[in-house]
């Protein structure tokens, strides 16, 4: 229904229009009495074979909301409804910014992709700390970024400031320094100042009384030296694992008109290279810490391949978008069948 249906009347409209609507549309179908219900009888596989435990906590499944879908988190318990077995909000900065000129957000329907610029546009972290106090029962990650303000060199504070702020509010954060949407931050991918950020976080992290799994959110674009590097960094610094990847600046075999847009590009053209990234890591470092893989995920044969690459649990981002809710519970039941 929501590919012969929905999906093409919603693809008539402007894509950041239609994510609102959508928001709103399912803040509001939420409200009617045997709704939730419903949905979660229509996309929900309950097994207790789909659990995963993972750097200490328990998934109900490995299918999760990536970040950038849920940025304020206002929608997390009904997304969570769907079938995901865990969401990921952010990426959330310190103060609130607008991001990046209108229109930033693209579909490139030829290619089941899209690409964005949205530079971390966000409330700021006070209101998604609001928000998520009224949390009871969803798993959420916390993905952290700074403010397109904060020169690179201030950039440790402007995590410090949400770290300290979602610590009792999220069960795991993601450090983004690999958004191609704001100036420099992937800057901080580098050795050095990516090991004294990671460091200062998890100081912070073991100065609680239980510290909670920190992990770092890596671009596809990195080369295999790069790449090694990232791993000496994890077993330096001793975060819990890697999310791999973000959004690509790579434009390799793309057909759309909308492919000269700047912005980071994901879905189907990203599959295999996010999958090479997920195998060299795990390969190379020989499973020495987990990894959530993400990128080009629009079908359960894609999300096994990522699987069976290395991956611990898998997240949705453009596939949410192109195959609908659908994709979580068609998922699930291919691990279950595996």
């Amino acid at each position: 229904m929501y590919k012969s249906l929905i999906r093409p009347i919603l693809f008539k409209f402007d894509p950041e229009k239609v994510h609102h609507f959508s928001f709103k549309s399912l803040k509001f179908l939420n409200k009617i009495p045997g709704f939730s219900s419903f949905i979660k009888s229509k996309f929900q596989v309950n097994d207790p074979k789909l659990t995963r435990e993972v750097f200490g906590l328990k998934f109900k499944n490995p299918v999760g909301l990536a970040a950038g879908f849920d940025k304020d988190a206002k929608l997390y318990k009904e997304l969570s409804q769907l079938g995901f077995g865990f969401v990921e909000i952010g990426t959330v900065t310190p103060k609130p910014q607008s991001g990046n000129p209108k229109k930033r957000l693209f579909r490139l329907k030829s290619d089941q992709a899209i690409i964005n610029r949205m530079g971390f546009n966000n409330e700021g972290v006070e209101k998604t700390v609001a928000r998520l106090r009224k949390n009871k029962s969803v798993l959420i990650g916390g993905n952290i970024g700074k403010n397109k303000t904060t020169p690179n060199e201030q950039a440790i504070d402007d995590y410090e400031i949400c770290f300290e702020a979602l610590f009792d509010y999220v069960d795991y954060f993601v450090v983004n320094v690999s958004s191609p949407n704001t100036p420099n931050l992937r800057d901080l991918q580098d050795k050095a100042p990516l090991t004294k950020l990671l460091n200062h976080l998890q100081n912070l992290n073991n100065q609680k009384k239980k510290s909670k799994p920190i992990l770092l959110k890596i671009a596809p674009d990195l080369n295999k030296n790069q790449l090694l590097d990232i791993i000496d960094i994890v077993n330096s610094t001793k975060i819990a694992g890697l999310i791999a990847t973000n959004t690509t600046i790579s434009r390799d075999g793309l057909t759309d008109s909308n492919q000269s847009e700047i912005g980071g590009l994901s879905g189907k053209p990203l599959e295999k290279k996010a999958t090479e990234v997920i195998r060299f890591l795990s390969e190379e470092s020989q499973g020495a810490f987990p990894i959530i893989g993400v990128g080009g995920i629009m079908s359960p044969e894609d999300a096994l391949v990522k699987l069976n690459a290395g991956a611990s649990l898998v997240q949705l981002y453009t596939g949410f978008v192109y195959e609908g809710p659908g994709l979580i519970k068609k998922i699930n039941q291919a691990i279950l069948k595996q």
